[in-house]
């Protein structure tokens, strides 16, 4: 029984999620204490009940502790089922979340899975759809797990209200980790912006801030298709491909924001990442780690990347993972970032 406090490091779900997501694919059972016990609403909220849910059907799990604000929980995984699943958070929680949660046992499944989620597709806080449309999940076929991502429809906070539905195919036997310490090329850049049920101008006077800002054209910026029943939103993207990965950043609108503030904070995240050559930014950086460490477990073989900043949130994942899985994060200084070695032990 691996035994883990929910309070060290970053202290977030994102523990939670780490865990019940290795556990699963190890088969090693695990009890979390302290669950968020920092944050202003500690314990398990719907988000994370509905990860611990989604986890528990996809494993056949005996559970404990799985209730509304529970600060523990007991969770000892049974045998990994492909299969056709349904899960929706209820609220504008993140599903995009949950979704990360239960990738990695799927893709260690016998079967192909398909999966619809609801609930929030573009949430602060977590990856937005579009980030791990274009940046997560084509270095998850690289890995070799091939992946399909469909956006039904876009949700926001406070509403939800969004639908992803996901195809993922077994690759257990097709992993193999791959080292990542160079972008390439640059081919392109682009921005967007999604406002549903918002004035036409608020998505203009955004991309005008960060077309002058950033000296990109008309052509490189975009007002996202509308679909029936969305929003009221507001997600500013920008999305910057270059040869060996795409990076794709994001900030949200929210009332009594202006237009022109929401842009520029963007400009500040793209500029950081262009001024670094480290090939991945820093929620990519945090997010990679655990399907890599899953190859570099799986086949033997260190694998390395480098990153443009190593936050709080990502030492907190290796340290998790170093416990369910026998490999190691080695951590140094890299020529305009970091870089990090998994290695197996």
């Amino acid at each position: 029984m691996i035994e883990i406090d929910g309070s060290v490091g970053e202290g977030g779900g994102q523990i939670l999620r780490t865990s019940l997501a290795l556990s699963m694919c190890t088969g090693q059972p695990f009890t979390l204490a302290r669950i968020r016990v920092g944050r202003n609403k500690p314990g398990l909220m719907r988000q994370h009940l509905t990860c611990v849910n989604a986890a528990t059907e996809v494993c056949g799990a005996e559970v404990h502790g799985a209730e509304m604000n529970s600060q523990s929980l007991a969770f000892t995984p049974g045998k990994l089922r492909a299969g056709d699943y349904n899960f929706n958070v209820g609220t504008a929680g993140s599903c995009t979340l949950v979704l990360q949660t239960v990738w990695p046992a799927l893709l260690l499944a016998d079967a192909p899975s398909r999966l619809k989620l609801g609930g929030g597709t573009h949430n602060p806080m977590a990856p937005p759809f579009h980030f791990l449309e274009r940046s997560y999940a084509p270095l998850m076929r690289k890995l070799g797990a091939n992946v399909e991502l469909t956006l039904r429809r876009l949700g926001f906070y406070p509403a939800g209200g969004g639908e992803i539905e996901v195809t993922i195919w077994p690759a257990e036997d097709k992993l193999q980790p791959f080292d990542l310490t160079e972008r390439g090329p640059k081919q392109e850049g682009f921005a967007e912006c999604f406002a549903p049920a918002l004035p036409r101008k608020v998505a203009q006077r955004e991309l005008e801030q960060l077309g002058t800002a950033l000296g990109w054209n008309e052509e490189q910026l975009r007002i996202g298709p509308v679909r029936q029943n969305e929003g009221p939103g507001n997600a500013l993207l920008a999305t910057l491909v270059y040869e060996n990965l795409s990076e794709v950043f994001t900030q949200f609108g929210e009332k009594g924001v202006s237009a022109e503030k929401v842009a520029r904070d963007l400009v500040r995240e793209v500029r950081a990442y262009q001024l670094s050559e480290a090939a991945l930014g820093p929620h990519l950086a945090d997010q990679w780690a655990l399907p890599l460490a899953l190859a570099v477990w799986k086949r033997g073989r260190e694998a390395t990347y480098t990153c443009t900043e190593l936050t709080a949130h990502a030492k907190t994942n290796f340290e998790v993972i170093e416990r369910f899985l026998p490999v190691t994060f080695l951590t140094s200084v890299a020529k305009a970032g970091w870089r990090i070695a998994v290695k197996p032990t």
